[in-house]
């Protein structure tokens, strides 16, 4: 039914929308003739301005002619009146000087003269009057030329504006047009998916409801099958009860016992700078107490200070077993073990650690109050520096008290793992949240303390007997009190961002339960645990080694680029088989070769004798001469016989000496030669061995770069003909765009026609109408005389 109606809903409106759109092409139709009708009429009041334009600029181009030739005979006339004036002037001095001529010539002077006066008074008259007519028609042509200008530009002005709002409208008609089409293509195509969809629906609920009976069906069989084996095989269900059931073993999460690791080993550090600041602080706190107001090297402190300073000097008593404490509780803490409130045994001795600590602070108080007070009292205090006196005898109240709250509720936290009904497990996420608290509020007592502080140690160095070392240690309580604020703001903040995480695993127990009952039920569920741990580790046995899959397929690629064949190898070994001959029969040359160089050698020894034993005669027959030149010349050979002498010849080079004592034999020689050669024969067989395994490499990999290429020339066809199929569904599919193109404009055109067909049938019925119209309106007047 939904599906029906919307389908109904769906055609009403694109009928709707095909009507609306008819109803305003039609309008639009309309107001675009009656447009056109107004740009035609002006472009034709346009056009025949403008002939009127230029017919006017020919009247005036012929009117402008005649000034011109007017002007030029203006300019000839004057001409003659100036020559006519000259030849006047020529007569009136000549007839000065002859009057009796002048006399007879007088009367055809002035006969000309009176002629030339009217003609030029004639030229004159007609001058003007071609002058007042050039200017009265001057005047008519240029205000009637503004008259059209004006006019052309009112009427180019107004055509513009009729052009730009039939261009408007135009172009508004077409925008809405397209948008309507647009629109309706749109529902179209979403009224054709909303259709498919709800097929799909029908087709998945059809579906959804056959697997829903077939899951029905399988799960009440397996019901029926498991009630009969529990019937059967379970005599006895542990998880109905919470006390048995609290001796199964929880499943194992890892990740929860690595990140409670990791909060503990955080929290450890944490302690363990908390634990160095308050070491410090009261350290430095017995200094400052020995030194001020009174100086102990100088004259006897208080009982009361020194009473104070004999319980500082025992802090670390009470400070050092809150990290021992905490260190325990992280090394409880491991990978293999189930760490909750009840398991937590060691939050118990941290919890003692705490209290001893609280006592200790307890104890100190009283002294720390009336010590400051003390100082109040003293003669070297200012009104200043008793006010934060006071200010810091109020904090250590303060910080005193949050430590008993901060130590309550870690013994509540540590009672479930004692004695559970000590503390109900709804209660625990109250408690958490008070140790939160807690630790904010000694955090801001911490920072109050550290600015008073300052304060006091600012005004104690202003007083007039301050020394050296009380500015040293009140910097070093400053330091100390500063490394404690940051410590227990570091341990604020910590359990603040874990708070979530800490109430979140107070669910984490046995499956089926909702806590454990009490700390032996889940000592022995641990107990449990191990035993498990312990026989799965037996019966787990190691797997055989094998190669991982990344490598095996780095072998395969390998395998499949060298693919190196039997008969390669085959080939591989005789070639070898070949090479080896080849350097026997070397090997056998040039031991011949070495046979005939100690042939030689022996030939240059016996020569070298020789030649030696010559010259030793000849020098015993110089010694009996010449005694002392002898002995130079003892000390000469006994030199040259220790210097070595070389002899070279084809084979080699050969050392020798010349003391026929320690000369060599023949056995030392042959040696000698013998191991120079055999090491040149060894160097060339290693040249010749790392030359085969070079060739025999480049081989191997020639023959992969060959079957690589095979394998990419494979690749390229099977890409060229995915290429081509891809080209060919490109061609048809633009073919298929061609073709619906094609038809959305036959369509596209055939409703154009036919709204141009509808519209001049309604102009054609309203002429009709409006002349029936007139004709109604003629006969009443008519009948309305009568």
């Amino acid at each position: 039914m939904y599906t029906m109606s919307s389908a109904l809903s769906s055609e009403l409106l694109l009928l709707f929308l095909h009507s609306y759109v008819i109803f305003f092409f039609f309008q639009l139709r309309a107001q675009n003739q009656v447009l056109k009708k107004g740009v035609v009429d002006e472009q034709a009041n346009s056009a025949a301005l403008k002939e009127q334009l230029k017919l006017k600029d020919q009247s005036l181009r012929k009117l402008q002619q005649e000034m011109d030739s007017l002007t030029f005979r203006n300019q000839q006339l004057a001409k003659r009146v100036e020559l006519l004036q000259d030849e006047l002037a020529l007569s009136e001095a000549r007839g000065k000087k002859n009057k009796k001529s002048a006399e007879s010539s007088s009367q055809l002077s002035q006969e000309q003269k009176s002629v030339f006066n009217e003609d030029l008074q004639k030229k004159i008259e007609e001058n003007e009057r071609l002058h007042i007519l050039f200017f009265e028609a001057d005047e008519q042509h240029k205000r009637l030329e503004a008259e059209l200008r004006t006019r052309l530009e009112v009427l180019e002005t107004d055509a513009a504006q009729h052009q730009a709002v039939v261009d408007s409208l135009t172009r508004k008609y077409t925008d809405t047009i397209e948008k309507l089409q647009n629109d309706k293509a749109k529902l179209e195509i979403k009224s054709q998916t909303l259709e498919r969809e709800a097929k799909d629906c029908r087709l998945r609920t059809e579906e959804c409801q056959q697997q829903l009976k077939n899951l029905q069906a399988a799960l009440g069989s397996r019901l029926e099958e498991s009630l009969c084996i529990i019937s059967e095989k379970v005599p006895f269900n542990d998880t109905r009860s919470n006390r048995y059931n609290a001796l199964n073993i929880p499943l194992h999460n890892r990740r929860y016992q690595l990140k409670l690791r990791d909060l503990a080993g955080q929290a450890l550090s944490f302690v363990q700078e908390l634990v160095t600041a308050l070491l410090n602080f009261h350290t430095y706190t017995e200094q400052k107490v020995q030194i001020f107001p009174i100086d102990s090297a100088t004259d006897t402190i208080s009982p009361l200070n020194q009473k104070f300073s004999q319980y500082l000097h025992e802090n670390a008593l009470y400070v050092r077993p809150l990290e021992e404490g905490m260190l325990h509780l992280f090394e409880s803490i491991t990978e293999d073990t189930v760490t909750v409130l009840e398991t937590a045994v060691k939050l118990k001795a941290f919890s003692e650690h705490l209290a001893s600590y609280l006592c200790f602070l307890r104890k100190i108080l009283p002294y720390q109050l009336k010590s400051l007070e003390e100082e109040c009292e003293s003669s070297l205090c200012t009104a200043a520096l008793r006010a934060r006196n006071m200010e810091l005898h109020r904090d250590m109240k303060r910080l005193t008290a949050v430590f008993e709250k901060l130590h309550t509720y870690i013994s509540l936290l540590a009672l479930p793992s004692t004695k559970p009904e000590g503390l109900l497990r709804t209660n625990y996420n109250a408690v958490f949240t008070s140790i939160a608290a807690s630790l904010r509020g000694s955090h801001e007592i911490l920072k109050d303390i550290s600015k008073h502080y300052s304060q006091k140690a600012t005004l104690e160095q202003e007083v007039p007997t301050v020394t050296q070392k009380l500015i040293t240690t009140n910097d070093c309580i400053l330091s100390s009190v500063v490394s404690l604020t940051n410590g227990m703001g570091k341990i604020a903040s910590f359990f603040s961002n874990n708070l979530d995480h800490f109430t979140a695993s107070l669910s984490y127990g046995p499956k089926g339960g909702t806590e454990f009952i009490s700390p032996l039920s889940a000592e022995c569920m641990l107990q449990y645990k191990k035993k498990a741990v312990a026989y799965m580790k037996s019966l787990k046995k190691p797997c055989a080694d094998s190669v991982p899959y990344e490598e095996a397929l780095a072998n395969r690629r390998v395998l499949l680029s060298s693919t190196e064949s039997r008969e390669g190898l085959a080939q591989q070994v005789q070639q070898s088989l070949e090479k080896i001959a080849k350097l026997e029969q070397e090997k056998e040359h040039w031991m011949l070769e070495a046979q005939l160089a100690k042939i030689k050698l022996e030939k240059e020894n016996q020569k070298l004798k020789n030649s030696l034993s010559g010259y030793l005669a000849e020098t015993v027959q110089e010694r009996s001469v010449l005694p002392n030149v002898i002995e130079q010349k003892e000390e000469t050979t006994e030199k040259s016989q220790r210097e070595p002498i070389k002899s070279t010849s084809l084979v080699g080079m050969l050392t020798i000496t010349t003391d026929n004592e320690k000369a060599p034999d023949v056995e030392s020689r042959e040696d000698l030669i013998k191991k120079h050669y055999m090491a040149r024969i060894a160097e060339l067989t290693s040249h010749l061995q790392l030359a085969d395994s070079k060739s025999v490499h480049f081989h191997a990999e020639c023959r992969a770069l060959a079957k690589r290429l095979s394998l990419a020339e494979k690749s390229k066809e099977s890409l060229t003909e995915e290429l081509k199929l891809a080209s060919q569904n490109i061609s048809r599919l633009q073919d298929e765009l061609m073709t619906t193109k094609r038809s959305y404009e036959d369509q596209l055109s055939m409703m154009s026609d036919h709204l141009c067909s509808m519209n001049e049938t309604l102009t054609k019925q309203r002429e009709e109408i409006d002349t029936l119209k007139m004709t109604s309106k003629g006969n009443s007047k008519k009948n309305k005389s009568r």
